[in-house]
């Protein structure tokens, strides 16, 4: 059974009277970048296959909207980015309990670029990402890696996504007609700083 407050859509397929402030969608979008402990980074290798990587991140306030993420230089889908800077990705969060629960449903999905971070802005992202990724001052001190092991010829590095498109998932008539949308919303217009 439907919701009252959910119109059905239009005819072209968009939501039908339902309007959504970019207020409520920069407050969605903090709450799902704040929520979300991984996001899912997807690349093409030279050959065009496709990868995907699920990885742990910071986010920082934009324009424009970066995610900063570690991994190994023999990685794939660092290896991949070394190739070609274009990247997608997607970020989603759920209620914990049994069943569907549409409400608890949040996502993004957006398409940007990511490039190792130089050795010259080591140090400004360097914090942002281990104090978010451990939280514990302990666990912190005993996983993170040290700003000299993620410079050439380390194996490990950061890395700097910079959100180029963003879109929301839009559940609000998903109850009605099953139909997953997406908001598109401007990185440059959300409220995130």
């Amino acid at each position: 059974m439907g919701r009252p407050d959910v119109a059905a859509p239009d005819v072209d397929g968009r939501p039908g009277d339902l309007d959504e402030r970019p207020g409520d969608l920069g407050e969605r979008t903090r709450r799902l970048l704040d929520t979300a402990r991984y996001l899912n980074l997807a690349t093409v290798s030279a050959d065009g296959s496709p990868w995907v990587a699920t990885l742990e991140y910071a986010w920082l306030a934009g324009p424009p909207l970066r995610f900063v993420f570690g991994s190994a230089t023999g990685s794939r889908h660092s290896r991949d980015v070394a190739r070609s800077a274009r990247v997608s990705g997607s970020l989603f969060v759920a209620g914990g309990g049994p069943g569907l629960d549409v409400a608890a449903v949040d996502g993004a999905q957006f398409t940007g670029t990511c490039a190792e971070v130089t050795a010259a802005e080591l140090d400004r992202y360097h914090s942002v990402f281990y104090e978010t990724v451990f939280p514990d001052e302990q666990q912190r001190s005993e996983w993170s890696l040290p700003p000299n092991a993620l410079r050439a010829p380390a194996g490990h590095r950061l890395y700097l996504v910079e959100v180029e498109r963003w879109w929301l998932v839009d559940t609000r008539t998903w109850e009605v007609d099953r139909i997953d949308r997406r908001i598109e919303v401007a990185p440059d217009e959300l409220p995130l700083g």
